[in-house]
């Protein structure tokens, strides 16, 4: 086992496929492919299933690469720690986040983060639930991780405020025809609808809302990502629930609120509250993170991270 195998590894997760993967690493399909089943033979399971049009984590995969991430971070980090002094005053900062997150939320963050400390490399990964990015954070993969909020967590968390969710339809469908801003989502029950996958958390959050306004939501489509069905959505596939931030000015479609909302919570979370730059990262998120205008309401809102244990039953997902 190598290191080089992890780094691969992580490629093909990031890139979902051996062609791009190979690209970005500059390595042939066959040499990265070799490199892949040996390491899968050194564990002893598959760690990938390989799909006629995308590539995937199997259990045990999802279970071993984040303490590949883990491994290659501490390799670079005793890097760091054997340079001059003077080359250690960069910052350096890794987050972990869910797709909607990392691209809706965070960007304003982290332009904060870089106009304070201009020499700080900042690495973000991006998962699809909750429960990848605990895996994680506790394998010390990264500093801090932005989702909706892992069961079981008992680490310090900072509430950021709650993510809200839209109804995306195409821009000539009937119920948006008149102008409407809000729609309860019983009137679209009869419809087949775009849907995520079993892995992407944001599934969970929409078969609750249809359930409690009293139906199943069948499928038009299932896709993985957030960004993709909007599209869908907007192409007239069926309506999908995504998140707001998601959502580009000129996406093509129309967004209306559901009635009742449908929000989530969305955390911080990290081991521990006592590194200078993982908290002042998050009071910067807070702060800055595109989510702030919607944060939680609270008569003592708290500018420090607490020890918090969620409970079962908290929302754990991605968009």
């Amino acid at each position: 086992m190598s290191f080089r195998q992890m780094e691969y590894l992580l490629a093909v997760v990031e890139e979902a496929s051996f062609t791009r993967a190979a690209q970005r690493l500059s390595v042939s399909q066959p040499a990265l492919s070799h490199q892949i089943r040996a390491l899968e033979r050194h564990v002893g399971h598959a760690l990938l299933e390989r799909l006629p049009d995308a590539v995937r984590l199997t259990p045990m995969g999802r279970a071993y690469l984040p303490h590949a991430i883990a491994a290659l971070h501490s390799a670079e980090e005793a890097l760091h720690v054997a340079r001059p002094h003077g080359e250690m005053a960069r910052i350096g900062l890794r987050i972990a986040a869910l797709y909607s997150i990392a691209l809706g939320i965070i960007p304003p963050a982290v332009q904060m983060w870089r106009r304070r400390y201009p020499d700080s490399h900042v690495e973000l990964l991006e998962f699809g639930n909750s429960a990848d990015l605990a895996n994680l954070v506790s394998a010390g993969g990264v500093d801090v991780a932005v989702s909706a909020a892992p069961l079981h967590w008992d680490g310090p968390v900072r509430t950021l405020g709650r993510e809200e969710l839209v109804v995306v339809l195409a821009k000539d469908d009937p119920v948006a025809a008149d102008g409407r801003r809000r729609v309860r989502l019983a009137e679209l029950a009869s419809r087949p609808w775009v849907l995520y996958t079993p892995d992407n958390g944001l599934a969970g959050v929409v078969a609750q809302a249809c359930s409690t306004a009293g139906f199943i939501a069948r499928p038009a489509v299932h896709t993985h990502h957030t960004s993709t069905a909007v599209q869908l959505a907007a192409a007239g596939l069926g309506p999908a629930l995504v998140p707001r931030n998601m959502i580009e000015a000129d996406f093509g479609g129309v967004q209306l609120e559901p009635d009742p909302p449908v929000h989530r919570e969305l955390v911080a979370f990290t081991t521990t509250a006592e590194v200078p730059h993982i908290s002042a990262f998050i009071d910067i998120l807070a702060e800055h993170g595109a989510i702030r205008s919607r944060a939680v309401a609270s008569p003592h809102p708290a500018k420090t991270l607490r020890r918090h244990r969620v409970s079962p039953g908290t929302p754990d997902g991605e968009g």
